[in-house]
């Protein structure tokens, strides 16, 4: 087996962010598996970035100039002048979405990376881009929503389009992907998946009817879920969906969220997936040897992200990991057994198996009027290759509803054409002084310094 080229991307300063006291949501936990990939010595099988800080020209590539400006503006100390439009973007005390103290540059750095390895992948320049930062995909056009503010998941699939006919974009965290699935509803250039709880449960969207519309009609595939999700299962399921969906739409890049939400023992999760059910579907993807980014996304309790994040980079290096956990900054999180793999809870798995046989092949009849992809290659040139007939028949309302996102494919399909020209010297994107700085990873001491842990929720 061929040894993929991982690009990994992780800023120095990502752990410093802190929602609030008693907020799930903790930047803290992308540092602590960060410090993990160090002291299992993964860091020396992986190219390691800084990403530049995405500028509020790139956010709104996708997002609205009024919003990405408020963000950019927006403090806890001066919340009073922007109270209207604190409502009319879903950010502040009453939503799940605070004003906190480095709110723009959290987005700027999850969103750079996702960004920069979505450059590495067109370049040529690795096979797997890691960003354990990114993943934030319930982020809307002008709208704060479940911990997301930049939907740095569009963002860099917006940049993979430049270079790919097609992109395919899964999601196995357990709520529903809908910003993603939104942003693309009306195009058959991306493909959305997700697999999700569903029902009574946020963000509430996510049906298996819904397929997308016009253009893009059977081209978002959402399959809903009940509690106690196991990893059997799980298989039973993604396995044959993405092979299916691998086959009719032969995406040129995938891009993997990798929800830590989904895993056993959840704070906010109800699914019961060890760590391995987790990292088989990244397994599994990466076995179809198509260029992919790798993002995290959800997970709130805070010993086993950093767990499950690092055993999928080992995965993703192919390379193997010991259960015994070594010492590190945040050794302690990890107790009473100190161990990388964890045992699961003995919920009841209410996905029955013929629940499962029944979605599976409600999906399997949307996927078979996806139109194939022909067997000879389409060239990277010709934009009218990759566009269909819908696309020109496409209602009025519906162009109006996804414009944003229309003009940003139009754009990156005219980029297409450019690409040869745009590859003189793909390294030297990245970073913000144009140059790599793997040494800066990894202070004195292997796990290097760091910050006391995050304040106790």
């Amino acid at each position: 087996m061929v040894k993929q080229r991982v690009s990994y991307f992780y800023d120095t300063d990502v752990g410093h962010f802190y929602y609030g006291p008693g907020h799930p949501m903790k930047p803290h936990r992308i540092k602590m598996a960060h410090h993990l990939i160090l002291s299992t010595g993964l860091y020396r099988k992986l190219d390691v970035y800084r990403p530049h800080l995405a500028a509020p020209l790139e956010m709104t590539r996708f997002h609205s100039d009024d919003y990405v400006k408020f963000l950019s503006k927006v403090s806890p100390e001066s919340t009073r002048p922007f109270l209207q439009q604190m409502a009319q973007f879903n950010v502040g005390e009453c939503t799940d979405c605070p004003v906190y103290e480095g709110l723009f540059e959290f987005q700027q750095i999850a969103s750079g990376a996702s960004i920069d390895g979505a450059v590495k992948l067109n370049h040529g320049a690795c096979d797997v881009a890691i960003n354990w930062s990114g993943g934030l995909h319930h982020a809307k056009k002008a709208e704060a929503s479940g911990f997301c503010y930049i939907n740095d998941i569009v963002l860099a699939i917006l940049e993979l389009l430049k270079y790919h006919a097609r992109v395919l974009y899964i999601d196995i965290d357990i709520h529903h992907g809908d910003g993603v699935e939104e942003a693309f509803y009306t195009t058959n250039r991306v493909m959305t998946v997700s697999f999700h709880k569903f029902g009574e449960y946020f963000p509430g969207t996510g049906d298996v009817h819904d397929v997308g519309y016009d253009a893009g009609k059977n081209y978002a595939i959402n399959f809903p879920l009940h509690d106690g999700m196991d990893d059997a299962s799980f298989k039973s399921v993604f396995e044959p969906v993405i092979g299916k969906i691998m086959e009719r739409f032969a995406p040129g890049a995938v891009v993997l969220q990798c929800g830590a939400d989904s895993l056993s023992g959840d704070r906010l999760g109800c699914f019961n997936l060890s760590l391995r059910g987790h990292a088989d579907c990244v397994k599994y993807v990466m076995g179809f040897g198509v260029p992919m980014l790798v993002l995290g996304g959800g997970g709130y309790t805070l010993r086993n992200v950093p767990r499950v994040w690092t055993y999928e980079t080992s995965v993703l290096l192919g390379t193997e990991i010991k259960d015994v956990l070594p010492y590190n900054d945040y050794f302690e999180y990890y107790g009473p057994d100190y161990r990388l793999h964890m045992p699961v809870s003995n919920m009841e798995n209410l996905n029955s198996k013929e629940y499962l046989q029944h979605v599976k092949a409600q999906l399997f009849s949307v996927l078979d009027d996806v139109e194939p992809v022909p067997g000879v290659q389409i060239k990277s040139g010709d934009a009218s290759a990759m566009d269909t007939s819908a696309d020109n028949a496409a209602a009025a309302p519906a162009a109006a509803a996804a414009a944003p996102v229309a003009a940003a494919v139009q754009e990156a399909s005219e980029s297409v054409s450019q690409a040869e020209a745009m590859d003189t010297n793909p390294d030297q994107r990245g970073t913000t002084d144009n140059k790599e700085h793997p040494a800066e990873f990894f202070p004195s001491g292997a796990e290097g310094g760091g910050a006391p842990a995050a304040p106790p929720s």
